[in-house]
């Protein structure tokens, strides 16, 4: 695997990266992402110094990742129940058929 270096810019400055080639899209990606959020950060004028622009972005990015992940597994929660609850009532439908089986013609359960 081939590495190769980017010239990236966030917020004004320059930075040289390395990344593997076939990840230079998703580097790029998130570098955007970055400089977006420092950007604003900066443009609302409370914050002035570079270090801490950072770390605020950083924590802005990370709590967005956080709750994209937290609704990803909300998501995957619900399809799991959904699916349970469809096969709890294919069983419970197996089960009245049996039982309706059992009990003949006379004694239909539904």
């Amino acid at each position: 695997m081939s590495t190769t270096t980017l010239d990236v810019n966030i917020m004004g400055q320059i930075y040289t990266l390395a990344c593997p080639a076939d990840e230079q899209a998703a580097l790029l990606a998130a570098v955007r992402e970055v400089d977006t959020e420092m950007c604003a950060i900066r443009d609302m004028g409370k914050v002035r110094a570079r270090e801490r622009i950072a770390v605020l972005a950083a924590l802005n990015l990370a709590h967005s990742l956080i709750e994209s992940r937290n609704a990803n597994k909300a998501a995957g929660a619900s399809a799991q129940a959904s699916l349970a609850f469809e096969e709890d009532a294919q069983a419970v439908a197996q089960l009245t058929r049996q039982l309706d089986d059992a009990l003949g013609a006379e004694g239909k359960l539904l």
